[in-house]
């Protein structure tokens, strides 16, 4: 019984930044914990074609570019072509923008914002009446927004609009969680810490050096990512409404303890 609680036996999955990094990871979890099939979307169509070749024939790609609500909505079309409901939706797909203050564009701005924060509302609101299809108060359908730990703690780095982006995704979780629920779906975030992935480049590159500075002294590992995914996703996360699992070794803690030394 306690391994089934984690099954996501015959559930259909949709995962947007699923061609490379945490998007990935998660996919190839949920595939591995019995989905029918999991769609990956993302902007580049060779990139996420290539993925779903590598993961299997249970996975198909997607490739949209979701930073506009038009994207948002010819996804949802494109879904709706292959499957009518949807079990778990991932919003994933990601931006992060680093300038000094003085210098920071508008452009660094909205791109972020945009994708970090506009789409993943944007696109489970096209999508609502699929999810809501799936779900019942038995097996709710589920979404899960990955957010960042930058989103709970100050990094040194100046990156204003991701923070401000992913602080706020953390809160939008909280009052889309509050809405949803009523038409059985579930909605959570994840919050990474270091992950090797192109956007985390220096944990990727440099992943030894920036163990030293996690209390765990290490950086994530795909089974990391997975297992708190599967978990939200699966039936052992159905009664987790709106909170964020940071998932970063101890680094948000830490911090917190050298603030109040």
């Amino acid at each position: 019984m306690a391994m089934n609680l984690f099954s996501l036996d015959g559930r259909v999955a949709l995962v947007t930044g699923g061609s490379r990094g945490i998007g990935k990871m998660i996919a190839r979890g949920f595939l591995e914990a019995g989905c029918r099939k999991v769609y990956i979307s993302s902007r580049k169509i060779d990139q996420c074609d290539a993925t779903a070749a590598e993961l299997g024939p249970q996975c198909v790609s997607i490739p949209v570019d979701i930073s506009t609500v038009e994207g948002c909505k010819a996804l949802t079309e494109r879904y709706l072509s292959h499957e009518d409901k949807l079990d778990i939706l991932l919003n994933n797909a990601g931006a992060a923008w680093g300038a000094e203050f003085d210098e920071f564009p508008e452009s660094g701005w909205d791109k972020v914002l945009n994708l970090n924060l506009k789409s993943p509302f944007f696109l489970t609101q096209a999508l609502h009446k699929t999810l809501a299809k799936a779900g019942t108060h038995e097996k709710p359908a589920k979404v899960i927004n990955i957010a960042s730990i930058d989103g709970i703690r100050l990094n040194p780095q100046e990156t204003y609009s991701y923070h401000a982006s992913k602080a706020g995704l953390i809160y939008l979780t909280r009052r889309m969680a509050a809405r949803l629920i009523r038409d059985n779906i579930v909605m959570s975030a994840i919050a990474p810490g270091a992950f090797a992935s192109d956007m985390n480049r220096t944990a990727r590159d440099h992943g030894d050096e920036v163990a030293k500075f996690i209390p765990s002294r290490r950086i994530g590992t795909d089974e990391d990512m997975q297992g708190v995914a599967i978990y939200l996703a699966s039936r052992a996360g159905d009664y987790v409404v709106g909170e964020t699992i940071a998932v970063d070794g101890g680094v948000a803690l830490a911090t917190l303890g050298a603030a109040s030394a």
